[in-house]
């Protein structure tokens, strides 16, 4: 779901603020007022918090749901602001800590008890389920977490932008280096990756061959085709060629529905106001492949719900999770396809869901299926701050890559033990 109202808030980016509930507790809680109570159902009372979805019309859908829900008065918290996760962290330090609440699959999480194992509720439809939606929320065999979407992320460019220029869709990141170039006019730059750039490391790091982890939870960013595409990117980010200080971020369409740029990182809960503005003159391709062992990648974002495990209530917050996240499919198709497009994690959802099966929507999902990454529980926040600083230090600054790796790789290692032993 685009943030075309949350100037404020790049809500889409991949931080995950697992900065850890220690860490929260200096912090203010949600004010005085718990929003309990209000609700339509029976039995206890439960609050649920959103982080301000930009579209309109998703609280009020968010709120019906909660509605129709009879076996519990569920009342809805719509956080509003840019600093949702701090919001989220310091009231779950509290008496007023939501039943249950949206957010990231992170390990953190798990190891502090704060999150309810809900294996049960998904046991009997686990198989329809993305699989790589279901391990990455799962921690030794228990799943925490339902996923409520998935929101692939991807480039868009302008077909009639292309033939003018005489560029073809780029599948290696020298190519797309040089259609930024020859894109690049007096008034659009050839290529836009948010304001940072650190919307597309992960995908840098995929498309080199690479990844963010090993399987056994081992650093694995640190290769020479990693430090080459950084080295390259940094050309990129001097050579005149890239959007830099958009009005809105990466997240928001408007630099690319207003003719800013003809290549934009964006995510598919954008196509529909990019459509609406630009009609079929939109084409996606994933982040190109960088080296000879490197692969075009897709990063597949999202939002899970998850049950509070200190929270008073945790089998009626439990029940109300497995009834809407679960059973009511009408609702997640809604939640889905309504407001923005998204994929739902249900494989039958996901295959059923009219909106997806044409035009650049069902090319949005076949580059999920063929290129997709996902999130891996074991990659907290202060490992991709260690990563930002690699993007902010090489492309930004010009510091060597190899030596910028190098310091992150042991930042990462010094975590990773920390978490695992």
């Amino acid at each position: 779901m685009s943030a075309s109202n949350m100037s404020n808030w790049n809500r889409r980016s991949v931080l995950r603020a697992a900065m850890g509930l220690a860490a929260a507790g200096g912090l203010a809680a949600c004010g005085g007022n718990t929003g309990r109570g209000g609700g339509s159902g029976s039995g206890k009372d439960l609050v649920q918090y959103f982080h301000a979805y930009g579209e309109n019309g998703v609280e009020a859908a968010v709120k019906k749901y909660a509605k129709a829900y009879k076996g519990a008065n569920v009342t809805t918290q719509w956080i509003t602001g840019n600093n949702f996760e701090q919001k989220l962290f310091a009231a779950l330090l509290t008496d007023n800590a939501p039943d249950v609440f949206e957010f990231h699959p992170q390990i953190q999480l798990v190891k502090s008890g704060q999150v309810a194992d809900l294996t049960d509720i998904i046991a009997p439809v686990k198989s329809d389920f993305n699989q790589a939606d279901i391990t990455s929320h799962t921690v030794d065999g228990k799943i925490y977490g339902v996923r409520m979407i998935d929101d692939p992320q991807f480039f868009f460019y302008r077909p009639s932008m292309f033939e003018k220029a005489k560029v073809e869709v780029p599948k290696t990141l020298d190519e797309f280096i040089e259609a930024a170039k020859a894109l690049t006019t007096s008034k659009v730059k050839g290529a836009y990756l948010g304001n940072d750039i650190t919307p597309v490391q992960s995908p840098l790091i995929w498309s080199a061959g690479a990844d963010t982890l090993t399987a056994d939870n081992k650093p694995a960013f640190n290769t020479d085709a990693v430090a080459a595409g950084l080295k390259q990117m940094r050309g990129l980010f001097t050579s005149g060629d890239l959007l830099l200080g958009a009005p809105t971020d990466w997240w928001d369409p408007s630099a690319f529905t207003q003719g800013l740029t003809a290549i934009q990182w964006c995510g598919m809960w954008a196509m529909p106001a990019m459509q609406q503005a630009l009609g079929d003159d939109i084409g996606i391709f994933p982040f190109p492949k960088i080296g000879a062992a490197g692969k075009e990648s897709v990063i597949n974002g999202g939002w899970s719900m998850f049950v509070n495990a200190k929270g008073k209530n945790v089998e009626a917050a439990k029940e109300y999770v497995k009834w809407l996240w679960i059973d009511q499919k009408e609702y997640q198709e809604d939640f889905s396809t309504s407001y923005g497009f998204h994929i739902p994690p249900r494989t039958s959802l996901a295959e059923s869901a009219t909106k997806l099966k044409t035009g650049l929507p069902a090319e949005g999902v076949k580059l999920f299926n063929q290129f997709g990454h996902f999130d891996n529980i074991g990659w907290t926040q202060a490992m991709i701050s260690a990563i930002n600083d690699v993007v902010a230090n090489t492309i930004r600054k010009d510091d060597d890559p190899k030596a910028q790796l190098a310091a992150a790789e042991k930042k990462v290692d010094a975590e990773l033990k920390k978490l695992f032993g």
